[in-house]
């Protein structure tokens, strides 16, 4: 399908545009793409994840075009510029009070959503549960059969507007109250460990070998990930700070829907 690719990159830099009615009825088609996983803010080719800035550009221009209003659901009022998901049933969504999922975001066959929220431009793919006060960020990208465990938040690209969202591949599990932002990537299969916080520039060091191995922004595949620190010098002292550590590697004979627990005492963790 033609979104018009061409107006959305021109609204971006002359929002006046957006009193057109052609260009307001070609965001208006991206959001919709979106919301039926039609289209993506990224997508997956080869080993790398390319973002579609056009998309993520449609995305930010929906919020002028919008007003405010008043909707309910039961004794429940919301005063927002965005619309709610609907016909979770024909979707094929486990929705339970009091999750929400705005539209313009995608749920996949087989999703459950506890109270949790997800937010316009997110991807979540099928078998996935996002747990209880989880949040799924602006774009955020997650894929099939992950568990976000209660409490977990995967940062957005809106607020404020970052270059790429962040990624959880395939049966990832990342424990409770775990932070995930500025566009880091985690890799299938991987653990994340509960409290653990992973930015772009957090150091998450391989300790697994005789010497450490260090990435930023990204967890390899199958890793078990947990919160760490390291020594700094500053003027006033030496502090620690945070770091993220792998400490194994998920056994190829642990099924994919192993509890977090389970795989960290298969690496020697205390849970």
């Amino acid at each position: 399908m033609d979104y018009r690719q061409d107006l959305i990159d021109a609204a971006w830099e002359e929002r006046a545009m957006l009193d057109d009615a052609t260009v307001r009825r070609a965001v208006e088609d991206v959001i919709g793409a979106l919301d039926r996983g039609l289209l993506r803010v990224a997508y997956r080719k080869g080993d790398e994840w390319v973002v579609n800035e056009w998309v993520k550009k449609a995305v930010i221009l929906y919020f002028p075009m919008r007003e405010m209003k008043t909707t309910g659901a039961g004794p429940l009022e919301f005063h927002d510029k965005i619309d709610l998901k609907h016909s979770y049933e024909e979707l094929g969504v486990r929705v339970v009070p009091h999750a929400v999922a705005r539209y313009g975001s995608y749920l996949a066959r087989g999703v459950i959503l506890m109270p949790s929220f997800v937010n316009i431009g997110a991807y979540v793919d099928e078998g996935t549960m996002v747990d209880t006060w989880a949040t799924v960020g602006s774009c955020a990208q997650v894929g099939r059969n992950v568990h976000l465990s209660g409490g977990v938040g995967l940062g957005g690209v809106l607020e404020p507007v970052q270059a790429a969202p962040v990624v959880v591949e395939d049966n990832c599990f990342i424990g409770s109250r775990a932070i995930i932002v500025e566009g880091a990537r985690i890799c299938s299969e991987a653990v994340i460990a509960a409290n653990t916080v992973i930015t772009g520039s957090t150091k998450i060091i391989d300790v697994t070998g005789s010497e450490p191995v260090e990435y930023r922004g990204l967890v390899p595949p199958r890793s078990v990930v947990i919160p760490g620190s390291l020594q700094k010098d500053y003027p006033a002292g030496t502090y620690n700070v945070p770091c993220a550590l792998i400490i194994g590697k998920r056994k190829e004979s642990t099924d994919k829907k192993t509890s977090l627990n389970n795989a960290l005492r298969d690496n020697d963790v205390m849970v």
